[in-house]
Order: structure tokens, then C-alpha cells, then sequence
């Protein structure tokens, strides 16, 4: 017997005791936890009913050959079976890879020019724009947690929330350094220029995931600058939130109400918590996270923009799309879709 095989009498004995147990009346949390546990495995446990049957389709069907007058028959059907047997066998094998707990998570996104100057914030707010546009393409929920403008319209910094269902599994390969290559408006030479931005996506953090004590954060409030009307150097409406045991800061002042200041910063600061903890759980793990596709790291340069040329080139996975008219105008799902394949096929490759 394969390991696969092994493998899926496990999932099917896992399934049967689950049923067993909830037949013989659990209750409360016991009963949510297996009732939920069992609602994913059972679409899997399907699956390999279906494995199993197509297996012993092909098993009648290789002892048909011996029969000259079912020959041609069998051997159209053994063909047909060992089509889409490996197709199955990698379905099946996905569906049991470990599932990132944060994939369905919304996302906190946080967009910052780099190299460039000024160049690299209007380029910047281009980016941004483009994540909105392609939230707005999957229905999900863009709120603006913080929006700060260079003089020329660039941005300094970025930081929204995505919300709805799978937005971090979509977004969480956009960490990174971004860097584009083109012709500044500024630019009397016509000379190219290379500018950089860097990207983080985090997944969203409950109370639960992450536990702040009050005697481990020093708060202090400001008055807000920049645009915003008549209110800004009246109240001390700006907040600036210090984690001290890990040095995080976040500062915020979108809103016009400290109260909601508050919140936002604390919005943020449990997120970079918690993708530091999961950071920390991932290079613990050190083979797992060098199997994925990148590391999220923002230092690591991701990806390139390329306007004369018109390209985009993803440099984890060596892709090269000539398209980014459209990818700038958020149609970026062939970039997630060949960056989520890459790293479905390293996970399954050091899975073997």
C-alpha cells in the first residue's frame, strides 16, 4: 500500500469516528468542533470515493484485455481512467495539504514608497489604486484606514482594510518590494527611471489571536497635520500607539475622532502582531516556509512594472505578462492564480 493510500484510509477512519461521535449525542463546543471538522472532510472523503471507484474501474478494466472481444472497449476505458486518475489523485492531495489558518481572513494592506522620491510615491498611489480596483472587481469591502499625499499627489503612505471572505489567500503573495521602470512625469529628459515601493499584507487579527495588555502599550496623542479642515490644530485628535515589548508603532490620525484613531491604530497594531507570530512559527518550521512562493518578506523585490515595454514580470515565478494596462487597472488574477498553482506545486512536491 502507497502512503497516498495510507494517507486516505486515515481521512476516511477520521471521518467514520467524527459521524460516530456526534450519532452518540456530543453537545456544545465538542459537537461544534466536530461537526465543523467533518463538514471539511466530507467534500475530501467524496473525493475519494471517487478515487477508489476509478481505480477499480481500471483494475476491471486492465482484466477485460485478456478478452479479445472487450479488447478495444477496455482499452478506451483504461485510457480514459488514466487520464484523470493523476488529475484526482493531486485534487485529493491539495485538499490535504495544511491549510494556512489565515487564508479566509480579511487583510490590512500597507503601501510605502521606496527608492525613488517623488517618483516612487506617485507610483505608489498608483499601486494603491490598483489594490482598490481589484477588491472592487471581487466585491470586497476597500475602508481607508490611513491616506497621506506627497505635494504632487504621490503617497507617503497607504493603509486600508480588505474585507470579505478569502482576501488574504488572494493578497498574501503581494508582500514585497515593488519596483517600477518608466518615464516620470518630472522627467524634461525622457530618461527611465527605476523607483521602488514596498508592499505588506497582513491578515486581520482578532482580540482572541493576539492579547495586548494596556500596561504593555504607551499611548500619546498629537494634534493631526495635513489636510483635513478646520479641526486639525484644534483637538488632539492624532494617536500614536507604542507596543513596547516588541517596539511596533503605529500612528494614525485619518479620522477626526481620537476614539476611532484609537481604534484603527489598534486595528493595525494586532495585525503586525500577529503576522509576527506567524513569521516567528514559520521560520521555526524553516523547510515549510522555504517551500512557499516568496517569504513575505518586504525587502525581497517581487515583482516589476515595466511601462515602456508594457510588461509585468513576476520574479518568484518567472512570469511575463504583456498587459499592464489592465493589470494596473486591478485585473490581476492571472498573476494570483499562476503565483497560488507555483506554490500549491512546491507544497506538494515537499510533501512527497
Amino acid at each position: 500500500m502507497s502512503s497516498l493510500d495510507t494517507k486516505l484510509d486515515r481521512v476516511v477512519d477520521r471521518a467514520e469516528e467524527l459521524r460516530a461521535q456526534l450519532t452518540a449525542g456530543l453537545s456544545g463546543d465538542a459537537f461544534a468542533k466536530s461537526s465543523r471538522e467533518l463538514s471539511e472532510l466530507e467534500p475530501i472523503v467524496a473525493r475519494i470515493g471517487d478515487l477508489r471507484a476509478a481505480e477499480k474501474a481500471a483494475g476491471e478494466a486492465e482484466a477485460m484485455l485478456a478478452d479479445p472481444e472487450m479488447k478495444a472497449l477496455a482499452e478506451a476505458e483504461l485510457h480514459e481512467l488514466r487520464t484523470s486518475l493523476p488529475a484526482l489523485q493531486r485534487e485529493i492531495r491539495l485538499a490535504l495539504l495544511p491549510r494556512d489558518a489565515a487564508d479566509e481572513r480579511s487583510a490590512i494592506l500597507e503601501v510605502r514608497p521606496a527608492a525613488g522620491g517623488d517618483e516612487a510615491g506617485l507610483f505608489a498611489a498608483e499601486l494603491f489604486g490598483m489594490y482598490q480596483r481589484y477588491a472592487g472587481l471581487h466585491g470586497w469591502r476597500f475602508e481607508l484606514m490611513d491616506y497621506t499625499e506627497s505635494e504632487l499627489g504621490g503617497l507617503k503612505e497607504g493603509v486600508a482594510e480588505i474585507s470579505g471572505r478569502g482576501v488574504f489567500a488572494k493578497l498574501k503573495y503581494e508582500s514585497g518590494v515593488h519596483r517600477v521602470q518608466r518615464v516620470p512625469a518630472t522627467e524634461s529628459q525622457g530618461r527611465i527611471h527605476t523607483s521602488t515601493v514596498t508592499v505588506a499584507v497582513l491578515p486581520e487579527a482578532e482580540e482572541v489571536d493576539i492579547q495586548v495588555n494596556e500596561s504593555d502599550l504607551r499611548i500619546d496623542t498629537y494634534r493631526a497635520s495635513g489636510a483635513g479642515g478646520q479641526h486639525i490644530n484644534k483637538t488632539d485628535s492624532a494617536v500614536r500607539i507604542t507596543h513596547i515589548p516588541s517596539g511596533v508603532v503605529v500612528a494614525m490620525q485619518e479620522e477626526r475622532s481620537q476614539h476611532k484613531n484609537r481604534a484603527k491604530a489598534m486595528k493595525i497594531l494586532r495585525a503586525r502582531l500577529y503576522e509576527a507570530q506567524r513569521s516567528s512559527l514559520a521560520a521555526a518550521r524553516g523547510a515549510d516556509r522555504k517551500a512557499q512562493v516568496g517569504t513575505g518578506d518586504r525587502s525581497e523585490r517581487i515583482r516589476t512594472y515595466n511601462f515602456p515595454q508594457g510588461r509585468v514580470s513576476d520574479h518568484r515565478i518567472n512570469l511575463t505578462l504583456h498587459k499592464i494596462d489592465r493589470i494596473m487597472l486591478g485585473e490581476m488574477d492571472e498573476i494570483v492564480d499562476a503565483l497560488t498553482a507555483e506554490d500549491q506545486a512546491a507544497r506538494l512536491a515537499a510533501d512527497e
